[in-house]
């Protein structure tokens, strides 16, 4: 993978949202890691881990198993145009209130600090001023549809 795009509700490079395992899969080959969450009510997660690309791709669905999220700390990853990573708190604000999300919520947990925009379903995660990691997603139901916001 070359494209590290971040795109919220859409995807990930060329990699989109509603995606299969097996898309998926062709396309990046095996992940070095794969982790499986099972769920309360029957929604089990996969997790592909492809760490040398420094991003985690995670699965949803019962009928169909497809992309519902994306999480990286890949240091070349962009949004909107912009190296992500290089953004501190108050430019990533900016930033994503110049292209449309324009609330946001900032909550301390275990030391770190997340910035929500839940309009977008991407969360921020940073250790002071330094972004450590992005994650989002979107809403998939057991049909393995993606659900609207």
């Amino acid at each position: 993978m070359t494209d590290f795009n971040i795109q919220p509700l859409v995807g990930f490079g060329d990699l989109k949202f509603g995606q299969t395992l097996k898309e998926t899969i062709a396309k990046l080959g095996e992940a070095e890691e794969i982790d499986e969450i099972e769920g309360d009510d029957n929604m089990n997660t996969v997790i592909l881990h492809y760490w040398k690309n420094e991003m985690s791709i995670f699965f949803e669905g019962i009928e169909k198993s497809v992309i519902s999220c994306f999480e990286t700390d890949n240091q070349q990853a962009t949004l909107f145009g912009v190296k992500v990573f290089d953004l501190d708190r108050k430019s990533l604000v900016g930033h994503m209130h110049n292209h449309g999300f324009t609330e946001h919520e900032v909550e301390k947990e275990e030391g770190e600090n997340r910035v929500t925009f839940e309009e977008g379903l991407i969360d921020f995660f940073f250790h002071g001023d330094e972004m450590l990691a992005v994650s989002w997603g979107v809403l998939v139901n057991a049909n393995g549809d993606i659900e609207q916001i």
